[in-house]
């Protein structure tokens, strides 16, 4: 997997719907990575796919529909990963941290998506796309939270250790630095990013350790 979202080529003219719709996804998601989701146009959509606004509007019936669609993508692509990190032969906190890594390489690789997460967050409430990002979160937290209750059973962490605030720090992590990054206006490079955030974890799982 490239470290980071590129322009796509122009693909063939003739693409199944389903494959063309996934190519306006991405499309979208690799301008993000530069630009504000609110200046993304469906003009500068169709030019990187390959496209004409017609063509595009035959996929999705508006701008909106393009930004839902992007979302869906992002709680898909982006819990299915974080699952299949979640180890079950790996000790709890270990699968934690397999998880954690998980979700640094995929802002790694679409340093596109915390941009759209922090634009959707100023939205106002109700909408599609944020009812989307609302079940990423809950659906994360849950994992999260899951593998924290495990870890206390095996001993792994403090007994008397608040988990909904242990789950919603975990995921924070990765917001903060996502961030921090977009702040500095360039995504550092990948073994800086990681080295970073492993900095985060090594302090996060200091803080679960069981009291002496």
């Amino acid at each position: 997997m490239p470290e980071t979202d590129s322009a796509l080529a122009t693909p063939p003219a003739r693409l199944p719907t389903a494959e063309r719709r996934v190519l306006i996804v991405e499309a979208a998601i690799a301008l993000t990575a530069h630009t504000e989701p609110a200046a993304v146009t469906t003009t500068d959509i169709a030019r990187a796919v390959g496209v004409t606004q017609g063509a595009l509007f035959k996929h999705f019936a508006s701008r909106d529909a393009i930004w839902l669609a992007v979302m869906q993508w992002v709680r898909e692509t982006l819990l299915a990963r974080l699952h299949a990190a979640a180890s079950p032969t790996l000790p709890a906190l270990g699968a934690l941290q397999r998880v954690f890594e998980a979700h640094v390489g995929f802002v790694i690789a679409h340093p596109g998506v915390p941009r759209l997460v922090f634009h959707e967050l100023q939205q106002p409430a109700g909408s599609p796309a944020k009812a989307e990002l609302a079940a990423l979160l809950g659906a994360y937290r849950t994992l999260v939270a899951g593998l924290l209750e495990a870890a206390r059973a095996a001993g792994e962490t403090d007994p008397a250790q608040d988990l909904d605030a242990a789950a919603r720090l975990f995921i924070g992590m990765v917001q903060s630095l996502a961030m921090q990054w977009l702040l500095l206006g360039t995504m550092p490079p990948a073994p800086a990013a990681r080295a970073q955030a492993d900095g985060f974890f090594s302090l996060y799982r200091r803080s679960l350790r069981p009291m002496p």
